[in-house]
């Protein structure tokens, strides 16, 4: 079982997210937006108020929504992963041009 003990926005529906063991993933919650509570936090001014609660050890919001860290642990990429993945667009873009 997995918990959060650091919550960092990024950008975007991006946050970086520091568990137990040590690892750091990012996650990216823009497809897991759905439902009464995180529709609301399409607004990017509502999606940045997420916070660590360290009582629950996982990412609250200001409206109260909430996901269970072992969900975060499982979509979320190791950190390095996730900045290859944000670069290759770019990357992918200029072989294309040349």
């Amino acid at each position: 079982m997995h918990w959060i003990t650091a919550v960092e926005y990024i950008s975007g529906y991006r946050l970086r997210l520091t568990f137990e063991d040590g690892s750091v993933r990012v996650a990216d919650l823009s497809a897991q937006l759905d439902g009464e509570m995180f529709e609301p936090l399409k607004n990017l001014r509502k999606f940045r108020t997420a916070r660590l609660n360290p009582d629950l050890d996982t990412v609250v919001w200001d409206n109260g929504a909430d996901m269970a860290p072992e969900f975060l642990y499982e979509i979320g990429v190791p950190e390095q992963q996730a900045s290859l993945v944000a670069e290759s667009p770019s990357k992918y873009t200029a072989k294309r041009k040349s």
